[in-house]
C-alpha cells in the first residue's frame, strides 16, 4: 500500500481520532517510479542526504521512499535476473537429496522419511536403505575440523557436555562463528576425556585463546592440566542467572498467592454478620494482609537486588563507559550480602555457590578492556564509540531475551543508538559499525551458544530414541557448519564461512556429495 504520513499542518483539520495515513492521489505512478529510481540510484552511488531531500520535496516520509525502493528492487530482480535454472539433480542422486533434506532440514525421523519418500514414489525409501546411507556418509566425515594449509588458528573454545540418555556427548564450539569444532560420543566425561578432546583440536590446528565453560568439575580440572597457559571464563549465565533467576518467579508467585489469600479473607469478612464471626475473621484478615505485605516486600527487594546483580555483568554502563572490573565485583559482593539477609536458607545456599565463582567470573572485563582500547584508535569521537558500544550491548540483550516484549524493547533501544551514530558518522557509518560490532563480538561471557547447539542436536536425539551414533553426530556437525543462516546476526552466512573467511559457493548437500564422490567415486553410479 502507498500511504503517506499526514503532515503536521493537516492535523488541525482532522478529527481527534482520525486516520494516521491518507492516500496521496497527487503522487501518480510515474512520480512514484521517478522517486524510487532517484532513491535507488542514490543508494547505489552512496549519495548522502538524497532520501531526506526527496522526502522534503514531495512532503512524504522516508519510510515511504524506502518502501518504493524495495518494490523497485524486488520487481527488477524478477524481470532482469538470470532465470537459467540450476542443473537438474541427477536421477541417481535424487533419493539421497530427499534423505538428507528431510533428515536435517526437516528434522524428520527415519520412519517419517521413509513414509514421505514412499508417498512420492522415490526409490530407496525403505528404512534400511535410509539408515544404511546415513551411516555410510557419516562414517566418511570427521568429528573434528581441520584448519586449511596446516595453519594454526586462534579461537575461543566454548565447551560443554550434552547427553543422549546417560551417554555424554563432548562438544566444543567457536562462539564467534558458531562452528562446531569437535563433537564426540564419549564413554565418560572424565578429565582424560576432555584432555584428549582439546589435544585433538590443537593437533588439527585450532589453538585456544581462552576457554568458556560451566563449573563442571572435570572441565575445570582438565583446563588446569591441559590448557595451562590460558584462562577459563566461567559461564556467567550458569553462575548467576541459573542459580538466582528462578527465585524471581518463586517470590513473585508467593506474593500473588498471599495477595489472593488476603482478598479471600477480606471477602469472607465482609460477609460476616455476628460480632464473634466479625472479630474472628478480622484477625484472620489482618494476619493475611501482614503476610501479603511481607511477601510483596520480599519480592520487591529480591527483584531489585537481582536486577542490580545482572546489570553489573554488562560490559558498559548507561553512558557507554567500560565498567571497572573491581568496582563491579565489589557491587556484586554487596548485593550477595544483602540477599543473604533475606533469611531464606535455600537462597543463601545458592548465593554461596555464586560467591565461589566470583574470583574468575568477570575475567572477560580484562579482554573487554583491550578490545575497547583498540577501538579507541578508530578515527571517530569517543562519544560516538560509546553510542555504538551501547547499541551493541542492546543487541546482545535482544539475543538473550526470551520474551517477545523484551526483545522488541532491546531492538528499539539498539536502533535508537544506531540512528544517532549514523547521523554522526554519515558515509562512514556502515564500515565503522561493522568494525565495532565485530571487535566487541570477541568478548564471550557465557556458554549460551552451546545451549543453542543443544537445541539443534536435541531433535535428532529425540527422533533417534536417543540411540545416537558417532556417524550421526558427524553428519549433524557437517550440516550445521555448512548450512546458511536464514536470519539473525549471521544471516546469509554459514558458520564455516565466518570461521575460515572463505566464501562457500555450494549448498551443503552438494559439498557432501562431492566428498562422497571423492572417497567413493562409484557410489551413485553403482546404485541404480
Amino acid at each position: 500500500m502507498s500511504y503517506q504520513v499526514v503532515n503536521e499542518h493537516h492535523l488541525s483539520d482532522m478529527k481527534p481520532y482520525g486516520h494516521k495515513f491518507i492516500r496521496r492521489d497527487d503522487l501518480t505512478a510515474s512520480i512514484r517510479l521517478n522517486i524510487a529510481v532517484t532513491a535507488l540510484m542514490a543508494k547505489v552511488n552512496g549519495t548522502w542526504g538524497k532520501i531526506s531531500e526527496l522526502a522534503r520535496q514531495y512532503m512524504i516520509s522516508r519510510m515511504f521512499i524506502y518502501m518504493l525502493v524495495y518494490k523497485l528492487e524486488t520487481t527488477s530482480l524478477i524481470i532482469f535476473a538470470d532465470n537459467r535454472s540450476k542443473p537438474a539433480v541427477i536421477d541417481q542422486e535424487l533419493p539421497y537429496y530427499y534423505m538428507l533434506s528431510l533428515r536435517f532440514e526437516g528434522r524428520c525421523s527415519i520412519g517419517a522419511i521413509s513414509t514421505i519418500m514412499e508417498r512420492f514414489n522415490i526409490d530407496k525409501s525403505s528404512v534400511g536403505s535410509i539408515s544404511q546411507f546415513l551411516h555410510f556418509v557419516g562414517a566418511l566425515l570427521p568429528n573434528t575440523l581441520t584448519t586449511t594449509g596446516d595453519q594454526n588458528q586462534l579461537v575461543v573454545f566454548l565447551s560443554d557436555e550434552l547427553f543422549s540418555k546417560s551417554i555424554p556427548i563432548l562438544v566444543t564450539v567457536d562462539p564467534i562463528s558458531s562452528a562446531i569444532l569437535r563433537i564426540e560420543l564419549a564413554d565418560s566425561r572424565k578429565v582424560e576425556d576432555w584432555k584428549n578432546h582439546w589435544e585433538c583440536l590443537e593437533n588439527n590446528g585450532y589453538i585456544a585463546l581462552y576457554l568458556v565453560s560451566d563449573e563442571g568439575k572435570s572441565l575445570s580440572k582438565a583446563q588446569k592440566e591441559t590448557l595451562i597457559n590460558i584462562f577459563r571464563q566461567p559461564d556467567t549465565y550458569h553462575a548467576i542467572a541459573h542459580q538466582l533467576g528462578k527465585w524471581v518467579k518463586i517470590f513473585e508467585d508467593a506474593a500473588y498467592s498471599a495477595i489472593k489469600e488476603e482478598y479471600h479473607c477480606e471477602a469472607i469478612l465482609n460477609s460476616a454478620k455476628s460480632d464473634d464471626v466479625i472479630n474472628k475473621r478480622s484477625k484472620k484478615y489482618k494476619k493475611a494482609k501482614q503476610i501479603a505485605n511481607e511477601k510483596i516486600e520480599l519480592y520487591d527487594s529480591y527483584h531489585f537486588l537481582y536486577q542490580f546483580l545482572i546489570k553489573q555483568l554488562q560490559i558498559f554502563d548507561d553512558n557507554g563507559n567500560l565498567r571497572d572490573r573491581k568496582q563491579a565485583e565489589a557491587n556484586i559482593e554487596v548485593a550477595l550480602e544483602l540477599l543473604e539477609t533475606l533469611g531464606n536458607k535455600k537462597l543463601t545456599k545458592a548465593v554461596q555457590k555464586v560467591r565461589r565463582t566470583m574470583p574468575n567470573l568477570l575475567k572477560y572485563f580484562d579482554l573487554a578492556k583491550s578490545v575497547v582500547a583498540e577501538l579507541m584508535d578508530l578515527p571517530i569521537d569517543n562519544e560516538v564509540l560509546q553510542i555504538l558500544c551501547l547499541a551493541w550491548q542492546w543487541r546482545k540483550g535482544k539475543i538473550k531475551a526470551k520474551k517477545a516484549r523484551a526483545q522488541q524493547y532491546c531492538n528499539r533501544q539498539e536502533q535508537l543508538y544506531l540512528e544517532i551514530a549514523q547521523d554522526c558518522l554519515q558515509e562512514e557509518y556502515n564500515s565503522i559499525k561493522e568494525i565495532v560490532y565485530t571487535q566487541l563480538d570477541q568478548i564471550i561471557q557465557s556458554s549460551s551458544l552451546v545451549e543453542c547447539i543443544n537445541s539443534i542436536i536435541r531433535p535428532y536425539l529425540n527422533s533417534s530414541k536417543n540411540q545416537i551414533t558417532q556417524e550421526t553426530l558427524n553428519l549433524i556437525m557437517f550440516y550445521h557448519n555448512h548450512r546458511r543462516y536464514k536470519d539473525g546476526k549471521r544471516k546469509a552466512k554459514t558458520p564455516n564461512e565466518i570461521l575460515t573467511g572463505e566464501r562457500q559457493e555450494k549448498d551443503w548437500i552438494e559439498l557432501l556429495f562431492d566428498l562422497v564422490k571423492q572417497k567413493e567415486p562409484a557410489f551413485f553410479t553403482s546404485r541404480k
